[in-house]
């Protein structure tokens, strides 16, 4: 089986129940496919990471290999890796905080904002709590040049993501952005839209209650407090460059299946692969911008 054949449920099988009940009492049997993060190499935590904020509350644990963030009163907390790259393959196992988690985010997610303040670049994987139990919400994003050119999809979840670590995966390249559950293509219609500037990769937990939870409806509630969110099986893979030069350190990018930059494998979805996307996308989506009108007075081209 070709490598690109495990990218799409990256996201999928990382939840790695084959038949579970969602929070909507839903019955799902999920694809069973090989993941890509299995082939991959493990950085340790406290290797490739910095301290991004709310130091107090992270913990590194297993010598350094994982991590659990908390969000409390007096802060969330976050890391950064040390090097910025320009294209490559990001994965998470990540444990996300039980009970009643209005208002709190978990984002793993790529960003150049301290390099590009107004005209930054991000592709985001947000995780955000509920005012029910186990009803969390997968939502991604994907924008450059700023925050005007957002295009945010929301998910529900098919299982209780706060029972185990479960996969969650960025791949970034030329030809493509591959989410969970979504494919942004770097062709015409996404040429404003496309991150084409190094960036660094972050994993954080922090409030988010003016927004995260019904549109800000309902906030924290630290009662429950701490959150905290367990971060395992840390990937990075790709072209680590220079920030003041784009692409330098890119074109002697290996060609070899394995490579997430400019492996051939990487190129495109197959059709197994984009069948499967488009039953999670029907029975799990249930926010896109393509259909926000109140939003959009004109639709985004790749909309229509």
């Amino acid at each position: 089986m070709a490598i690109l054949q495990h990218i799409l449920f990256m996201s999928l099988s990382m939840f790695c129940m084959t038949s579970v009940v969602s929070s909507h009492s839903r019955h799902y049997t999920t694809p069973s496919v090989p993941r890509l993060t299995d082939l991959l190499s493990h950085v340790s935590v406290d290797t490739g990471f910095s301290k991004f904020f709310g130091g107090p509350n992270i913990k590194l644990i297993n010598n350094g290999s994982m991590a659990t963030l908390a969000l409390d009163k007096t802060s969330g907390s976050g890391l950064v890796s040390r090097r910025k790259y320009y294209y490559g393959f990001f994965s998470a196992a990540i444990k996300l905080p039980a009970g009643l988690t209005s208002g709190v985010v978990v984002a793993f997610y790529l960003s150049n904002a301290d390099m590009y303040p107004h005209s930054h670049d991000e592709i985001d994987i947000e995780l955000l709590g509920h005012d029910k139990r186990i009803d969390w919400v997968l939502q991604t994003n994907v924008y450059a040049n700023g925050v005007s050119t957002g295009r945010e999809e929301k998910f529900y979840f098919w299982f209780d993501p706060t029972q185990q670590h479960h996969y969650y995966s960025i791949l970034w390249n030329s030809h493509h952005i591959v989410l969970p559950v979504r494919e942004f293509p770097n062709n015409g219609k996404f040429s404003t839209a496309y991150p084409s500037k190094p960036m660094s990769l972050y994993v954080t937990i922090w409030d988010g209650s003016q927004w995260a939870t019904h549109g800000g409806k309902y906030p924290v509630n630290y009662k429950y407090a701490p959150f905290v969110a367990s971060f395992a099986d840390m990937e990075m893979a790709g072209c680590i460059t220079n920030p003041t030069q784009p692409g330098s350190s890119c074109s002697n990018a290996s060609l070899s299946s394995m490579d997430p930059v400019g492996g051939p494998d990487f190129v495109k979805l197959s059709n197994q692969q984009i069948t499967a996307m488009d039953w999670a996308r029907r029975k799990l989506m249930f926010y896109s911008y393509c259909k926000d009108t109140s939003r959009f007075k004109v639709l985004p081209p790749e909309c229509t």
